[in-house]
């Protein structure tokens, strides 16, 4: 497969990030992320998503230095995990970040779940960004109730709001507040986790016949011309390439309709649920460190 130029989304920051990109989520860091991040960086991946949380930004930071393609042709975005949440404890989890890739700065700093002191993490990033060690930042997450209570006492809008995205939660209430303030949405679980009845669709497979394509290339392209920044996640090269070949096709508005018809209103994830926050607060990222 020949490199994708892949297109690129502006983001209400003047930054341009590439519209598709490579996630880390669950790869784990024996090798397996450094495999499969310089395996996508040469098929012509140009945007990989890790966090602290991953355990694995050693591994992506390697990949990108040995793939020998120049730094400013690499978006990487990381995330701030909760017990780093605060003005001074945020400003240390930026340098480890930085420490941990090898890398002078992060294109996109997150805040990884919207719970707790995330004025002082805002105000930190903020800083940081302000200084040259990240280039855009962003809440993931965050839905309008959580925007609504946090973005407010912000004193700059966040660039995006990655959130739990695919056909079946097309986020409906959350993007008319994020369009407003010219906010991105990132998905996370763009595929829906490999939702069968998601992936079988009739639907989305006669669109898939129709194209010579595969479900999953469908929904990409789908969630692409809605103007989602997507970034799929797998192991596989036959996936990983497969799944930047989406540029080559083009939805019609009666099939984007087609689609946005399946939308349930509902993921697999609530932030606003009782008990997510105080889960979430007893995973220790720093265990090893």
């Amino acid at each position: 497969m020949a490199t994708v130029n892949t297109p690129k989304i502006k983001l209400n920051d003047g930054t341009e990030i590439p519209a598709i990109g490579f996630g880390t989520f669950q790869i784990p860091s024996d090798g397996s992320t450094y495999k499969a991040v310089s395996e996508a960086l040469k098929i012509g991946y140009r945007h990989i998503d890790t966090a602290v949380a991953y355990f694995n930004e050693a591994e992506v930071g390697k990949a990108i230095k040995d793939s020998g393609i120049p730094r400013d042709q690499v978006w990487v975005t990381s995330k701030l995990w909760l017990q780093d949440f605060g003005y001074e404890p945020a400003k240390k989890a930026i340098d480890l970040s930085l420490q941990k890739l090898g890398l002078d700065y992060m294109d996109l700093y997150l805040i990884h779940q919207p719970y707790g002191d995330v004025p002082g993490a805002w105000k930190a990033m903020e800083e940081a960004k302000r200084n040259g060690k990240i280039k855009s930042i962003g809440v993931p997450n965050m839905t309008p109730k959580i925007w609504n209570k946090f973005v407010p006492l912000f004193a700059t809008l966040p660039s995006v709001d990655q959130v739990e995205f695919n056909p079946y939660f097309q986020q409906k209430e959350l993007r008319k507040i994020l369009d407003a303030a010219k906010v991105k949405v990132e998905a996370w679980a763009p595929l829906g986790q490999g939702n069968h009845d998601l992936l079988n669709e009739p639907v989305i497979t006669k669109l898939a016949e129709k194209y010579g394509k595969d479900a999953g290339q469908v929904i990409l392209r789908f969630e692409n011309q809605e103007g989602i920044i997507v970034f799929p996640k797998s192991v596989h090269t036959a996936r990983i390439e497969s799944n930047l070949d989406i540029f080559d096709f083009e939805l019609t508005d009666q099939e984007i309709d087609q689609i946005r018809a399946l939308d349930k209103g509902k993921g697999n994830h609530d932030p606003d649920a009782p008990g997510v926050q105080e889960q979430l607060a007893s995973y220790d990222v720093h265990d090893n460190d």
